[in-house]
This record gives C-alpha cells, structure tokens and sequence, in this order.
C-alpha cells in the first residue's frame, strides 16, 4: 500500500470532489527562515482558498508522505532541523529511514501523481545549470514533466539558471511550455526572458481541456504553465541580471556544487538586491497558487461532469 496520509482539509475535499492544488515543502524547511517560511506557506495555502480551491502541502514526516499539513504539522515543519530535500532518487530512501523530508518540485509531482492531483503550484522550476557542458548538472525537475502527467505552475525556470538550454531539454522531451497571458516565456524575477513560448494559453479553460487532452491521448508527462510575475512586484532582466553574474561568481569562487548551488545562490541574490529578491519571490509564488487553483477548478469541473 502506498504510505500517503491525507490532512483532514484534503480528505474532505477528496470526498466532496473539490479541486486541490499541491505545493511543495522546500519552500518552507530550504527557503526562508523562521517564521517568514511559516508566514508565507500559510499565506500560499489561504491564496489556494480564496481562490476557489483546498492546497496539499506536500512533505515526508515519519515513513509516511503527508498530503496537506494540519496547522499543528505546519508549523514544526517550519522549525524542524536535519530536513532532507528530496527530489525522485531519495524519496523512497527518505521514507524508509522514517526521515523528514521536504519535497522539491519533482518529488511533489510524484506524490501528486500518487495521491491524485492534477495540479501543482511552485515558484520556479529547477532546470539546467550554467557550465551543465561540464559539470552534467542539470535538475531532475526536467525529467519529471516528461514523465508524471501533473501540470505545473510557475514563473518560469529560475533565473539562475542557463535558461535556452533548459527550455530546449524541455522541448527535446517533448514537455508542453505554456505561457499564461503573453508570448514571452517568463524569468522567475522578471516578466520575460527574451524567450519566445512555444504556446500561449490565456485562459484556465484552455489549461484544463490541454491537460485533460493529454490523458485522453496518452501522452507521458506533464505540462509546465509558465505565469508572469505581477508587473509591481517585478525586477526587470537588466537590474537582476548583473545581481546573478556577481552571485554565480561568487558561487564558482566558494566551489560551492551540486545541491547547494541553489540555495547558495538565492541567498546571495537576497543579499545583494536587500531583500527584494524574496519580496518578488513570494509575490510570485502567490500568484502561481490563484492560477493553479483555478485551472484546478476547471480540471475538477469537467471530470465531475464527464
């Protein structure tokens, strides 16, 4: 039997056929420090409700996958110490050793694919690192949109990242790239990236019927929707970019690798920008969590009614 365990906001919702939206854990144990982490996650999973829909925060706690975290659960997750990040190679290793563990986007559409849910709202994606030519680094994200049919949400692949090469392993893998509202592939921080989107969608409607055409084709995978952080809380490309060079540098210096790379990097943005990285940040993951929610609505209409 598949160890899932189902807050009781999920397990209801489940019941009555409500729309649920995923949300990853990492945001919270690797992200922010206490209690912005907390602030934030209960600000994400009440932008979920007002939107019409029930958020399932995602994370591993004792041999069990947690579907939706009770406030309880919440909150010491946000406080908890020794929290392993886990993405598709150590998620079952994490549940047999009855470790925590919070869950980056990969290992969040598993255990939604798993517990059912269509529909998954993240900040940005992990994608293919600069110098990947050499170093082979390249996030474990990619490969689980060709594989696990959840649609995803974000702002795009973080900026951080060697952004055309990203967007061609997506297209190589035949993973659909939406964006929401504009033909300009968004940049995490920034509204565009100089990338033309392969599609554009304006709607949740046409988000759904895509996502449910999927399935009724048979295609592997899932899609990502890429949605545009609000114009007010955005840094354009030419104030971010010179802010990522300086952060890389300052990474390649350090010889910091591997998985620490990320978190290395986004703390070193927040630094440099005082703060206004993050601000961005969390605007952003608020409006992923309206549209996922409301391309969840549309998905759990049609399924009801079908």
């Amino acid at each position: 039997m598949t160890p899932l365990a189902f807050s009781p906001e999920v397990a209801a919702a489940r019941a009555a056929g409500r729309p649920v939206v995923a949300l990853e854990s990492t945001i919270i144990t690797h992200g922010m420090p206490y209690p912005q982490n907390l602030q934030t996650a209960r600000a994400v999973e009440q932008a979920v409700r007002d939107a019409g829909a029930v958020p399932a925060t995602i994370a591993v706690i004792a041999h069990r996958i947690h579907i939706g975290l009770t406030d309880a659960e919440l909150d010491w997750l946000a406080q908890a110490k020794d929290v392993m990040k886990l993405s598709r190679a150590d998620l079952a290793a994490c549940l047999a050793m009855g470790r925590t563990g919070a869950t980056t986007v990969a290992a969040t559409m598993i255990c939604a694919h798993l517990a059912g849910i269509a529909v998954f709202a993240t900040g940005g994606i992990g994608g293919v690192h600069r110098g990947a030519e050499s170093s082979f680094d390249i996030s474990a994200d990619l490969l689980e949109l060709a594989q696990t049919p959840v649609t995803v949400v974000c702002a795009g692949a973080k900026a951080i990242l060697d952004l055309p090469k990203t967007f061609e392993v997506l297209e190589t893998h035949g993973v659909p790239v939406i964006a929401y509202g504009q033909d300009d592939i968004p940049a995490f921080w920034s509204r565009t990236s100089g990338l033309p989107a392969p599609l554009r969608m304006d709607n949740a409607a046409d988000i759904a019927a895509a996502h449910r055409m999927r399935a009724r084709l048979g295609l592997p995978g899932g899609q990502l929707v890429t949605n545009p952080i609000p114009a007010a809380a955005e840094i354009p490309r030419a104030i971010i970019l010179p802010v990522i060079e300086t952060a890389l540098q300052d990474a390649a210096a350090r010889r910091i690798a591997a998985k620490a790379v990320t978190p290395f990097l986004l703390q070193r943005i927040y630094e440099l920008t005082e703060g206004r990285s993050l601000d961005a940040n969390i605007a952003l993951v608020l409006n992923n969590a309206r549209l996922a929610a409301a391309i969840a609505q549309r998905i759990s209409t049609e399924e009801n009614t079908a």
